[in-house]
């Protein structure tokens, strides 16, 4: 999924796309409390450990860290669980992916859309082996090498 210029990244889980294979990509709205899009407003949310999964015929967010608001009476619980909002046949067919194919749900990134809504980009995954690791690796170095060798020539 492409961002426009108009969405900026509040949060993103850049490890992801390195332990995971990403099959498909979904966009998702957050229920959040006041002072939650307080503390994403100022670009403090951690989704590094992150994950989705289902939770009576909902899908959740677990272990996304959004720290404490400072100037807030009542704060939120900062490790809390966030129904994720998405349409129902969104999330059977997620839940039918994990259940049958063994596939995790990775969020990628927290970022606010043009209207001002905060959306999380979430990955269908499959875990990498090491060995797939290191053959991405292998394959990006290769990319690397090339590119600087194709401008070398052509220079």
């Amino acid at each position: 999924m492409a961002l426009r210029g108009d969405e900026r990244f509040v949060a993103q889980n850049r490890r992801a796309r390195h332990d995971y294979l990403i099959e498909d990509t979904v966009e998702a709205g957050l229920q959040l409390v006041g002072t939650e899009v307080k503390v994403l407003r100022q670009g403090l949310a951690s989704i590094a450990e992150a994950y989705a999964t289902e939770r009576g015929g909902e899908i959740v967010l677990l272990n996304a860290n959004f720290p404490a608001y400072p100037a807030a009476h009542f704060n939120h619980e900062p490790r809390r669980p966030r129904k994720l909002l998405l349409h129902r046949r969104e999330i059977n067919r997620l839940m039918g992916a994990i259940r049958r194919e063994g596939i995790t749900l990775v969020p990628l990134a927290i970022y606010f859309n043009a209207r001002g809504r905060a959306k999380l980009e979430l990955g269908l995954a499959k875990g990498k082996r090491k060995s797939d690791k290191r053959d991405a690796e292998k394959a990006r170095d290769w990319q690397r090498d090339r590119a600087r060798i194709m401008r070398d020539k052509n220079a």
